[in-house]
């Protein structure tokens, strides 16, 4: 199978972004991909709450997912919305940051909610609150296509290993992570992470990511680390994508994520363990 990374600079104009994504999409299909993925906040990158409820949709009227849509059933391709921000019907009025697989038919035959909000304070200058404005999901997703099994995540998931354990324990192969990675933890964590996740499970780790100096109207500025990423099962760096946006192509082979689980199978050595009992003796 033949992967696009999509990677993008989009701003807080839903309808804006659409034109770039799909002639990334169809660039993508043009250069043989059979299955394309969009990074993280694909609709719509904003910092300002009152501005996403001005401008988000709930699922079912969301522009960004009815093209990737029809993209996808157009082009007879598989697509991954890397994440949408979207409305949902909570009572606080947050948001969901919620990824989807289409199929090529263009139906929608997995979705997943960022589990782990990014609640840091990454600099003096930069802090972030993503649980102020998104609500976070609590199920893991598997997806079995003809390809592989995919194991869906969002971006600051990345650090949370388990839950790739989890994934790669419930038949995953291939393990997706769109990103808007903040550039100061980009530059310091974001290779070693994707690679630490692949090595530990034997996955394929692709992760399309955000870029640049986005065209921001409403709130404060924001900028991506970029670097879309694919890393084979072994660990090995495939593409690295730098910060230009574009469409990169990596070609999947699952006999490799067989080769790797055959040579360190770790997934089958778990053992059961007493404590700590958070004590000193």
């Amino acid at each position: 199978m033949r992967a696009g990374l999509v990677q993008l600079s989009v701003g807080d104009d839903p309808q804006a972004n659409l034109g770039p994504v799909r002639d990334a999409v169809r660039s993508a299909v043009a250069d043989g991909a059979g299955f394309v993925l969009t990074p993280e906040v694909t609709n719509c990158v904003s910092s300002s709450r009152s501005h996403q409820r001005n401008v988000l949709s709930h699922e079912e009227d969301d522009p960004m997912l009815a093209l990737m849509r029809e993209e996808a059933a157009r082009a007879g391709v598989w697509l991954l919305a890397g994440s949408l921000v979207i409305k949902t019907h909570d009572a606080d009025g947050r948001f969901a940051n919620r990824s989807f697989l289409i199929d090529p038919a263009g139906a929608i035959v997995a979705r997943y909610d960022k589990i782990h909000m990014f609640d840091v304070q990454v600099s003096e200058t930069e802090t972030y609150r993503e649980s102020a404005a998104i609500r976070p999901g609590a199920r893991v997703v598997v997806a079995r296509t003809p390809f592989a099994m995919l194991g869906l995540s969002v971006c600051y998931d990345i650090r949370f290993p388990h839950l790739f354990r989890a994934l790669a324990k419930a038949g995953a192969q291939v393990l997706t992570v769109p990103a808007a990675f903040s550039p100061v933890t980009g530059a310091a964590h974001w290779e070693v992470l994707l690679r630490a996740r692949a090595i530990e499970t034997g996955c394929y780790v692709l992760a399309p990511a955000q870029t640049g100096d986005h065209p921001v109207a409403h709130g404060r500025p924001r900028a991506t680390w970029g670097h879309s990423m694919a890393v084979d099962p072994w660990g090995k760096v495939m593409l690295d994508a730098g910060t230009e946006p574009g469409v990169f192509m990596v070609d999947l082979d699952m006999d490799a994520v067989e080769q790797a689980r055959g040579r360190v199978p770790s997934l089958t050595h778990d053992r059961a363990f007493q404590g700590p009992d958070g004590g000193a003796a």
